[in-house]
């Protein structure tokens, strides 16, 4: 179990486990499809840019580790290689950088939440080395996940974006749309989502962005779930919502192409691990 913190604990029990980033990609080892941490405490020098405490997993203290550079020198000879595959055609693992979005579904669950909560408090703390209102360096909070401006005593906290994603149906078939920023092989299909804005409900979000993006009318709409989404610090929102009224005509500027599905003529979709797929799957298979 994982529990957050601010300040370390004067004198921890176990080793720390430490997680390690260059820019928003994560150290990992694989070995053949096993993906794990790389579970190595390395020494601060130089190459580190900054060190957070995160809180404790089974009682371990668990920081991130942000490296300057991507060819910190890291020896096969560390413990992180012990049991390593030998014998004849066995793969020697690999350490290797890694965004969170390839993750989903490589690592394991738990981890990659804490991956996502490391990953946007190095987003947070990065991003507010100085004051927005007067310039001054900033100081960390001895008492909450804060960094204040001792000059003008304004206060930055880890920030939150709220955004919503709605998966639509209408007579048993769903609405998924490409978006232009998914780039690949095969045009990959999603439900609709955006960012909520200021003075505004996540149902009125609901409706201006499906509104906006395929210019449909909602019906009823219904709350499904949420999930982190650190990229680099989104909250996503889920809903369902009933089909009212109107034909598809896509924004041209976020989604260039949406259609009715069936479950039997999905078209690619996002992978295992995102809310998306939750929404897809759940109103494809009847149980939302």
């Amino acid at each position: 179990m994982f529990v957050r913190s601010v300040n370390p604990p004067e004198s921890p029990g176990t080793s720390p486990l430490e997680l390690v980033f260059v820019g928003n990609r994560l150290l990992v080892m694989e070995n053949g499809r096993e993906t794990t941490l790389f579970d190595v405490k390395l020494e601060a020098g130089e190459e580190t840019a900054r060190l957070l405490h995160l809180g404790s997993l089974d009682g371990r203290p668990c920081y991130v580790r942000e490296l300057r550079r991507a060819d910190f020198p890291i020896s096969n000879d560390s413990p992180a290689w012990t049991g390593s595959a030998t014998g004849a055609g066995a793969t020697a693992p690999q350490i290797v950088l890694r965004d969170l979005r390839s993750l989903m579904g490589a690592l394991d669950d738990e981890l990659l939440k804490i991956a996502g909560f490391a990953s946007q408090l190095l987003d947070w703390d990065r991003n507010h080395q100085f004051c927005g209102r007067c310039g001054a360096p900033t100081v960390s909070s001895a008492t909450e996940r804060a960094r204040s401006c001792p000059t003008c005593k304004l206060t930055f906290y880890p920030r939150i974006s709220p955004a919503i994603i709605v998966g639509v149906h209408r007579e048993g078939r769903i609405l998924l749309a490409h978006n232009r920023r998914h780039r690949g092989p095969r045009p990959l299909y999603s439900v609709l989502a955006g960012f909520v804005e200021p003075g505004e409900s996540l149902e009125d979000c609901v409706r201006r962005e499906v509104a906006e993006e395929v210019a449909i009318e909602l019906g009823e709409i219904r709350y499904f779930g949420s999930q982190p989404w650190p990229f680099p610090d989104s909250l996503m929102v889920g809903f369902t919502a009933e089909y009212r009224s109107g034909e598809i005509q896509v924004d041209g500027v976020e989604i260039v192409e949406a259609d009715w599905f069936t479950r039997e003529s999905l078209p690619p979709v996002p992978p295992h691990g995102t809310i998306a797929r939750r929404i897809i799957d759940s109103l494809v298979s009847g149980t939302s």
